[in-house]
């Protein structure tokens, strides 16, 4: 498996790479997974950002850990997404929310139609800690639990290469050449509005319905969509 790059140091790709080293190990289930430290050394990240990515996997029931012994794979994912490769440095954040908004509506539609009782509970505590993060200026936990619970959705759908494609867009939308813009489009006001989103779509997602639950998520991303765009606009005009 290669390297992360350098310029990809944060959680979220930290839990990219631990996915596919995941799958890569889900022959061998006996075996530990590498320590914090060796992680940290072979995906270039912080041991910060390893414990905060490893967090997810183990609420996604993906790992369970066994203290002195070490972390181990835990159930396979329902479904695996297909990969691919190369749409981070062939896109941009624009058209990244322009296929956000074609995609993700209809995958909350299906998890409405499809999601299991296990998944939907993944899904509320998923939210429990993003409302539980205490410093909103930690752009890295936003980002990480925020992504962790669109793909909670995604996975519900059933559909193997839905789940592909969010995973791309999703890889795209986390690129760190954007990551000022994004932070900039992150303020207290907001936060809570997209709480409030995220909310209403557990909500529709848990009493089966799929119509509901697309138009939260289609009303979720456009204002998303605009505060990126303002924070576009403003980048712009500061840049000489």
């Amino acid at each position: 498996m290669s390297h992360t790059s350098d310029n990809a140091r944060n959680s979220s790709s930290a839990l990219e790479q631990l996915r596919q080293l995941i799958q890569q190990q889900e022959q061998q289930p006996d075996r530990a997974l590498p320590t914090e430290r060796e992680l940290a050394e072979r995906f270039g990240v912080g041991r910060r950002e390893i414990r905060r990515a490893l967090d997810v996997l183990e609420e996604e029931g993906r790992i369970w850990r066994k203290q002195g012994k070490g972390t181990f794979v835990g159930p396979a994912a329902p479904v695996q997404p297909l990969a691919l490769h190369d749409l981070p440095q062939q896109s941009n954040l624009l058209e990244v929310m322009e296929a956000r908004l074609q995609l993700e509506p209809g995958l909350a539609r299906l998890a409405a139609l499809r999601a299991s009782k296990e998944q939907i509970a993944l899904m509320k505590r998923l939210l429990e800690r993003m409302n539980g993060i205490t410093a909103p200026e930690d752009g890295d936990q936003h980002e990480l639990w925020d992504s962790a619970f669109h793909r909670a959705i995604a996975e519900a759908a059933g559909n193997r290469l839905m789940l592909g494609l969010f995973d791309a867009v999703d890889a795209v939308r986390r690129d760190p050449g954007w990551q000022h813009l994004r932070v900039q489009a992150r303020t207290p006001a907001r936060l809570n509005n997209y709480d409030d989103h995220h909310q209403r779509l557990v909500n529709h997602i848990a009493q089966r319905q799929p119509h509901e639950a697309a138009a939260a998520m289609r009303e979720h991303l456009l204002a998303l969509q605009q505060a990126l765009l303002e924070a576009l606009y403003s980048h712009q005009e500061e840049t000489p």
